[in-house]
């Protein structure tokens, strides 16, 4: 009686490795989400429209104001220019604007194009909307796809491929030359582009997003999707953006209206107010954020661990063959939360087939103390497995 999709679907990594760290009272480095509770102001302005504002259905493809204040902001940030009418429908989230973008836009036996790693929602999702997968597998230590790759992997039957950059776990941003590439063989094949771009906001060392939007002859074969949960670091807000051109678009909005149909009208204009009057919040977030990265990085390295570089998002990798760990990374994982006092996700988990198994993420996006705590348990963890 239940769908082949979700029979006997595994309960996630992440609600595995966290419900472990309750159990045993571990520093929880595996699921990604802040130990900040977000930025004040932005909470205050949701608060205030939650007693003063709109609490009935708010319009489906998102508040006036908020997908204005979208579009002001990837103007400012991507010199993207982005119909706030036509091109933006807001979402319950990043996941369910995956789900309406691979329900919109995928047809039974169309082949959709994933990257791995790759976030563990991607494959149910399309296979629940009748894609064939097919999969190009990255590798550490640079996770970056090449011509021969894609040949590969396009045929005349891709009809999607799905893009995350910053690519969780990698941690890395797709340089301009790999996204020009990838632009190509959309071009070439005529195939729609979904991005997710969740992470656009987390990049370090002066680094700038370029969305694949932006690239020659991508305008219109575009699905741009990011999250104001990743944007202002709360992730239990689930307001999320797709945005496209307006024939795609009006699809999207068809999608999402029998998904979850609205967002909480008071979160939606608390990410307006952000958006529009906490620009410095764009600053000072991924400044702090790298420093945690350097704090962390810095650590582990002194206790013997070759870290691998992290260029976005919340996360870094430890390669444990490098640093002398004699274990593969579920068992890293499973014995350093247990015995060891600290949670971290085996990033074999990000895979479907041919898994990288040398290598654990870890979230630095937590307090001082945390991390240092952290550091050295993990010495200890080291120690004991080497």
């Amino acid at each position: 009686m239940v769908h082949p999709v979700f029979d006997n679907l595994p309960t996630t990594v992440f609600e595995r490795m966290s419900g472990l760290a309750r159990q045993h009272g571990a520093i929880n480095l595996g699921q990604g989400f802040p130990d900040d509770q977000g930025p004040l102001p932005v909470r205050e302005a949701a608060a205030r429209a939650l007693i003063e504002g709109l609490n009935q259905y708010p319009p489906m493809r998102g508040l006036p104001e908020l997908r204005a204040a979208v579009a002001g902001h990837y103007q400012r940030t991507q010199d993207l220019a982005l119909d706030p009418d036509s091109e933006i429908v807001v979402t319950s989230g990043a996941t369910e604007a995956l789900a309406a973008a691979f329900t919109a836009l995928i047809s039974p036996g169309d082949e959709v194009m994933l990257f791995q790693p790759l976030y563990d929602a991607y494959l149910p999702l399309v296979r629940r909307a009748g894609g064939i997968p097919r999969l190009v597998t990255l590798t550490p230590p640079h996770w970056r796809f090449t011509r021969a790759m894609l040949e590969a992997a396009f045929s005349d039957r891709t009809r999607m491929v799905v893009l995350n950059s910053p690519l969780n776990p990698a941690g890395v941003v797709a340089p301009d030359e790999d996204l020009a590439l990838l632009a190509e063989f959309c071009v070439r094949h005529d195939v729609i582009a979904v991005c997710d771009e969740v992470w656009e906001a987390v990049v370090f060392d002066d680094r700038r997003h370029r969305p694949l939007m932006s690239f020659p002859g991508m305008r219109e074969r575009t699905v741009k999707i990011s999250s104001a949960g990743k944007l202002f670091g709360m992730t239990g807000w689930k307001v999320g953006f797709l945005m496209a051109a307006p024939p795609l678009a009006k699809a999207l909005a068809a999608a999402h209206q029998f998904l979850t149909f609205t967002t909480p009208p008071n979160l939606q204009a608390g990410v307006a107010w952000g958006l529009e009057h906490h620009r410095a919040w764009f600053d000072d977030m991924p400044r702090d954020l790298q420093r945690s990265r350097d704090r962390l990085t810095a650590g582990l390295r002194t206790a013997g661990y070759v870290v691998l570089e992290s260029q976005g998002t919340y996360f870094l990798n430890v390669d444990l063959a490098a640093s002398g760990v004699a274990v593969d990374d579920v068992t890293f994982c499973e014995r350093c939360v247990t015995e060891h006092g600290v949670a971290a996700i085996p990033v074999s988990a990000f895979y479907a087939e041919s898994s990288v198994t040398t290598v654990v993420r870890l979230c630095f996006a937590k307090a001082d103390a945390t991390l240092d705590a952290a550091i050295e348990r993990l010495a200890a963890a080291r120690e004991a497995m080497a």
